[in-house]
């Protein structure tokens, strides 16, 4: 199986996940067609619409006779140690074919065990042997799509076990063995640094970005009670996430970044301006890069 990696023809720029919040207002304007958002592409969550019939399928099927679609999973539970259910790949890879995307995506976490979901991303020890075991669960899992996949670093408030890697080791390890992609979550990064203690652009410069074949970037919440900075997707982008993903877009060039908003989900007019803040940082990124990247004139010639 070829690993993910950044595709040209693929789209880029800001998109936003398709939530049930705002479907039928979405469906009701593309009918119209008066629907103006600039999104180049929708993101879901297959596990929302597998084993559906009758009006979720016919609107997925709207959707994406007019936008890219990217899949990305909530339940695989890579790091988890129960065999993987064959009923659940024989849905997951029925409902994303039609779609063709160059790949699917997942967490690097488990998410359940004994056949429980826990309905939360937990984090696996950063250890060698949990590397490996990942990247062996994400190469079986790429063969039983037959398509390539990427993992996202998740959200944690706990480390499990002592760490014998940095968490960028641990990931370049998974990512290396499984030759996969890396969706990287910026405010996962930064939501990190706040709790651990970390500089999170330090973090973020020691991610490979031949690797990095999407972003996310989202909203959080501080705890009052401990002060304890919980990753909600229910709450607008902050400033400094903004300049995270202006910095990573000047360093690895044109990706797909996913506006993620999952609770409190305001009105789509709402989402799309913020979608339409979030491109302009995205935009002053993509210049940069640029820039880095244009020949300098000759010495003592004059710039045209």
């Amino acid at each position: 199986m070829a690993s993910a990696t950044p595709s040209a023809s693929g789209p880029t720029g800001v998109g936003l996940g398709l939530r049930w919040d705002f479907l039928d207002d979405l469906i009701q304007r593309l009918d119209r067609g008066d629907f103006a958002g600039g999104v180049p592409f929708w993101e879901i969550s297959p596990e929302n619409y597998m084993r559906r019939g009758g009006y979720i399928p016919d609107s997925l099927a709207r959707v994406a006779a007019d936008f890219p679609i990217l899949t990305h999973g909530l339940q695989m539970s890579i790091g988890g140690l129960d065999p993987y259910d064959d009923a659940y790949f024989a849905s997951l890879a029925e409902l994303i074919e039609p779609f063709g995307a160059a790949f699917h995506s997942d967490h690097l976490c488990f998410c359940g065990t004994d056949g429980r979901i826990f309905h939360d991303l937990l984090p696996m020890p950063q250890t060698e042997a949990s590397a490996l075991h990942c990247a062996a669960r994400i190469r079986e899992a790429q063969d039983r799509l037959g398509r390539p996949m990427a993992v996202e670093n998740i959200s944690f408030y706990l480390q499990l076990g002592r760490a014998d890697l940095s968490e960028t080791d641990f990931i370049d390890l998974v990512l290396e063995e499984a030759d996969c992609g890396l969706l990287l979550d910026v405010n996962n990064v930064y939501v990190n640094s706040l709790n651990h203690g970390f500089d999170a652009a330090e973090w973020l410069a020691r991610i490979d970005p031949a690797r990095v074949v999407q972003l996310h970037v989202a909203g959080h919440e501080h705890r009052a009670d401990d002060g304890l900075v919980i990753d909600t997707h229910g709450a607008p982008v902050v400033e400094p996430v903004y300049q995270l993903l202006e910095d990573v877009i000047a360093r690895i060039g044109p990706r797909p970044v996913l506006l993620e908003r999952d609770n409190d989900v305001p009105p789509l007019d709402d989402l799309l301006a913020e979608r339409t803040s979030l491109e302009a940082a995205y935009d002053r990124g993509l210049r940069r890069y640029e820039d880095a990247r244009s020949p300098s004139p000759h010495h003592g010639e004059a710039a045209p």
